[in-house]
């Protein structure tokens, strides 16, 4: 299967201050896996398999609940085409 690109915002139910040590977590996570990704204000972007991201959006809720939130709400988009979609086909122009 081609690479797709999915975008995973993570939302933990935990005390105001330990919001961003949380997402860091998922982001160390992320990082681990050896995937292409972007770290935005809003969200992670990742490029890869389906079947690869969606096993790191399963560790991620997994992470923020092992780090103590009671709940996890995730925004989750895919983008998908046969042939594949890349990042940088994205957002090249926008680079300096």
């Amino acid at each position: 299967m081609a690479n797709i690109n999915l975008s995973l915002q993570v939302l933990p139910v935990v005390p105001d201050s330990e919001i961003y040590p949380v997402v860091d977590k998922v982001i160390e996570h992320i990082k681990s896996t050896g995937v292409k990704y972007e770290v935005g204000p809003m969200e992670t972007t990742m490029e890869g398999e389906l079947d690869q991201l969606l096993d790191i959006v399963k560790k991620a809720q997994e992470i923020c609940v092992e780090e103590g939130a009671e709940r996890v709400v995730s925004v989750i988009k895919i983008d998908y085409k046969p042939e594949g979609v890349t990042i940088n086909e994205k957002i090249y122009k926008y680079r300096k």
